[in-house]
């Protein structure tokens, strides 16, 4: 498609009543951090939506062991480093980025905005940092993707191997620049949250690259089971193995990124299938609860691929300092997606765009008060990792003052 895309539109919050708009748009205005752009989000999503997208699995164990586990991770800073010029850009999967961020995959966002994946996109566009387009979105991922944009797919391997895999030839038609095959979803976690509400789609929101319409399971309500498990148990293949990832690297021209790994071993099965990039990531605590978080998992992910591709990771990610935490402990970036319905929420493409300058502007203060002029240099800070009890770094002699940074 062309640029015309994802040109401005008018920006109408999620559907909420007067009052509740006019409270979110003077919360968004004042947002100073994400926490207030949540607040924000909550003055006008309805209820059940709201419980959509902050809950977890189960007792919610994983979802906020994410946030206690980065709370636990203490970073190290180093002074008399010139950081008169803090450069938060980047390289991520081939592409220059203006900082180390892209937005995670999530889909339905119409859910939280009537513009949906295309307001999001155009913050992303604006921003500078890829945009994940997701194979649930409720916009056709070629009214997502333009030539200006860095936008990535992500892919669901679907019982239907052929849909699959046309799905991958019209992310590359449409200009995408990377897959990210997500691979933790054999089926929905027992989300409680939306069995309890009974949570199903509207009409109006569809999964617009399945072409299923508004005549999907999940847009049928069932008394006690939440729609949308009842549609991915039905669409996703639990059969996925090794076989299909290395079949797709050899399908698809585009780099190649596997979501959802947590086991060093399953990094290295990815490396030897010749991904570009790995995530880990626990799908925000919606999968299995009882998993480890996130950051826990990062370090020793990050060890076993020793550089022979990218490491990402999302779950939990809620602040710039939280992006410096997965730097030091050897993250190339990261991946953020409940922020960016917030944004959606309080605002459409303007609210997007306020969660993605406000991790530009925390990011730099948090490199720039640690002592690293760029993002390279976060890579030899010493963090006390509590969960690990004890210092660690990402670089191998990053304690000396060799490192980037030294000016």
């Amino acid at each position: 498609m062309t640029s015309a895309g994802l040109a401005a539109a008018p920006e109408t919050p999620a559907a909420a009543d007067t009052a509740g708009t006019a409270v979110a748009d003077s919360a968004l205005a004042g947002a100073l951090c994400l926490d207030d752009v949540e607040r924000a989000a909550a003055a006008v999503l309805p209820a059940d939506v709201r419980d959509f997208v902050a809950g977890g699995s189960g007792a919610e164990s994983t979802l906020a062991g994410n946030r206690a586990a980065l709370d636990r991770v203490r970073l190290v800073p180093r002074v008399l480093r010139d950081v008169s010029e803090c450069d938060t850009s980047t390289t991520l999967l081939g592409r220059p980025v203006s900082l180390p961020v892209a937005t995670a995959p999530v889909g339905y966002q119409k859910l939280a905005h009537p513009e949906g994946e295309r307001a999001a996109a155009r913050a992303a566009l604006r921003a500078g940092v890829p945009f994940t387009v997701g194979t649930l979105s409720s916009v056709p991922l070629e009214e997502v993707a333009s030539p200006e944009a860095v936008t990535w797919f992500q892919l669901y391997w679907l019982r239907d191997r052929e849909l699959t895999f046309d799905l991958v030839r019209r992310a590359e038609d449409a200009g995408c620049s990377a897959v990210l095959l997500t691979v933790d979803v054999p089926w929905m976690g027992r989300r409680l949250r939306d069995v309890r509400s009974g949570f199903t789609l509207p009409r109006e929101v569809v999964a617009a690259n399945l072409a299923v319409g508004a005549h999907s399971s999940a847009h049928r309500a069932t008394a006690g089971a939440s729609a949308l498990a009842t549609h991915t148990s039905e669409a996703f293949a639990a059969s996925v193995s090794w076989a299909d990832v290395a079949e797709l690297r050899r399908r698809t021209r585009l780099p190649l990124v596997v979501k959802g790994l947590l086991d060093p071993a399953d990094a290295v099965r990815a490396v030897e299938c010749g991904v570009d990039g790995v995530v880990v990531s626990n799908h925000g605590g919606r999968q299995l609860d009882g998993a480890v978080a996130s950051i826990e998992a990062l370090p020793a992910v990050a060890a076993a691929v020793a550089g022979r591709c990218q490491v990402l990771l999302d779950s939990g990610v809620r602040s710039g300092v939280d992006v410096l935490r997965a730097l030091a402990l050897g993250a190339d970036g990261v991946l953020v997606g409940r922020p960016v319905v917030w944004g959606l929420a309080a605002g459409g493409e303007r609210g997007v765009a306020r969660v993605l300058d406000l991790l530009r502007d925390e990011l730099r203060d948090a490199l720039g008060l640690a002592g690293c002029a760029d993002v390279a240099a976060a890579r030899g800070l010493r963090v006390w990792d509590g969960s690990a009890g004890g210092f660690r770094t990402a670089r191998a002699g990053a304690g000396e003052d060799e490192g980037a940074g030294e000016r």
